[in-house]
């Protein structure tokens, strides 16, 4: 499917026909089960997911949403950390800058340790901030690097305006290390940082 995929996409320039593309994305409504799937290597594409989350082939970016979409639907992060697009005939690596999601909107809801955090990716897949999807903020050149695990070794980076609205719901606790930002999502506290 990837090698018909990309013909079409370099034939077409991006510019899929609806139905086309409705015939690709039929099978691959959310994430394809890629873990399932071991097909041959067929080497590296020029594709990478850029730091702000848009994907780019050939150096172009590529501006359909539902064809980011279906990339999205067959990624996979591998056991030595790369990233590939797999079908069940056909597995290529691509090159991702950082996290391959954003989140790019946040949804909150009840409080305190009944509290709901539903983010919305650049994709368009909506994940909420549990047990299964824990929310880490490491620090990278000084400055926080919020992330969201979405799915099998694929986290979404948390853009900074919804970083900074993170911060304005959370709570202030006393720890051992002195004060800290905590929210809660699905029963589990996640901290945001030290104060």
């Amino acid at each position: 499917m990837l090698r018909s995929l990309k013909r079409e996409i370099a034939m077409q320039d991006f510019r899929l026909d609806p139905q086309s593309l409705s015939r690709m994305l039929g099978e691959f409504r959310g994430p394809a089960p890629v873990q399932q799937w071991h097909p041959p290597y067929c080497g590296e594409i020029d594709m990478r997911i850029a730091r702000d989350g848009r994907w780019y082939h050939n150096g172009q970016l590529i501006r359909r949403a539902a064809l980011v979409q279906l990339f999205a639907s067959v990624l996979r992060r591998e056991p030595d950390g790369s990233f590939s697009l797999v079908t069940p005939a056909e597995r290529v690596t691509i090159r991702v800058e950082d996290c391959p999601f954003v989140a790019t909107l946040l949804n909150a809801g009840g409080e305190g340790e009944q509290g709901m955090l539903e983010f919305t990716l650049n994709t368009g897949e909506r994940v909420q901030a549990g047990p299964q999807h824990r929310l880490l903020v490491t620090t990278v050149d000084g400055e926080p690097h919020p992330v969201l695990q979405v799915r099998d070794g694929l986290d979404a980076l948390i853009s900074r305006n919804v970083f900074y609205q993170l911060a304005a719901l959370a709570q202030v606790e006393a720890s051992s290390q002195g004060e800290r930002l905590v929210l809660w999502s699905g029963g589990e506290k996640f901290v945001l940082g030290q104060i």
